[in-house]
């Protein structure tokens, strides 16, 4: 499964990247030749930690011709190296994404209420964001040591298929989560992951409710979560927080029952936080 999951991030995450733009229209600004650098830098993963030419080329969508000055761009800024004509990234890259975990104060801003949960209910607590069809993991904290999926800063998993999915989903205006079931290609990674787009309406449909979202195996086998929005000035769902734990120790109705509360509580808390820290309010995608 877990290989499943990284082969979703890698053929959702990159490809629909550089196709998003076209769809929805590119600035007059907007750099080509970024955008495919970037889309490079995401094509590797666990299950391609390194790659010729060909198959970066093949994987990120570009002409071998394009892949490869990218590629020697990357390399020359250090972000990419080389062996046996093998290429894979390098270390300089960690920079990027550390630059957003600093300059959004995520330890100190997000991680207090995460520690909070886990010190009450144990298991993880994590906080994500809607980025296309996915959730992108902004905060994580956890003391579980069972094999699972990594919910590391950074990750992204589909949307259809998480409790922090189904929330933000929920939180979208209804023409652009129509516009999400229209495009999306729903990935069963388990046996239980819900993939019917009509299905998932009446579930999203559900969520906007209730405001909140239980899921049960439906990323990975083991895995029972519960999440709730986290709210903006406008009251638009801006991020998600939840708390996940092992599906053999318990159930869905569990985690309402007994957790619900108290993440309605830290979300509360989270927003209000947020609301001090324009810049983090920007990143998350507060109006």
């Amino acid at each position: 499964m877990l290989n499943r999951l990284a082969s979703y991030a890698g053929r959702n995450g990159v490809q629909r990247m550089l196709h998003a733009t076209q769809e929805s229209g590119r600035p007059a600004e907007f750099v080509e030749a970024l955008a495919k650098g970037i889309a490079i830098l995401e094509s590797f993963d666990a299950q391609h930690p390194e790659m010729t030419l060909s198959d970066v080329a093949r994987r990120v969508g570009l002409s071998p011709a394009a892949a490869r000055r990218s590629l020697i761009t990357l390399q020359a800024l250090g972000y990419v190296g080389q062996s046996n004509k093998r290429f894979h990234l390098r270390p300089k890259v960690l920079g990027l994404g550390s630059a957003f975990y600093f300059s959004a104060r995520v330890d100190e801003v997000l991680q207090p209420e995460l520690r909070r949960l886990v010190e009450v209910f144990g298991d993880a607590s994590s906080i994500g964001t809607l980025q296309g069809h996915d959730v992108l993991y902004i905060a994580h904290h956890s003391e579980q040591r069972a094999r699972r999926p990594s919910a590391v800063v950074g990750a992204r998993y589909p949307a259809h298929a998480t409790s922090l999915g189904r929330v933000l989903l929920a939180g979208l205006p209804p023409e652009e989560f129509e516009c999400y079931l229209r495009d999306m290609e729903p990935v069963a990674l388990t046996r239980k992951t819900v993939v019917d787009k009509d299905e998932l309406r009446t579930i999203v449909a559900d969520v906007r409710e209730t405001n909140y979202s239980t899921t049960v195996d439906q990323l990975d086998y083991g895995i029972t979560a519960i999440a709730v929005p986290i709210r903006g000035p406008s009251g638009r769902s801006i991020g998600a927080l939840n708390s996940s734990g092992y599906s053999g120790l318990l159930t869905a109705e569990q985690l309402v029952e007994e957790r619900l509360q108290e993440l309605r509580i830290s979300a509360a808390r989270l927003a209000e936080t947020i609301s001090r820290y324009p810049v983090l309010q920007s990143m998350m995608g507060a109006s």
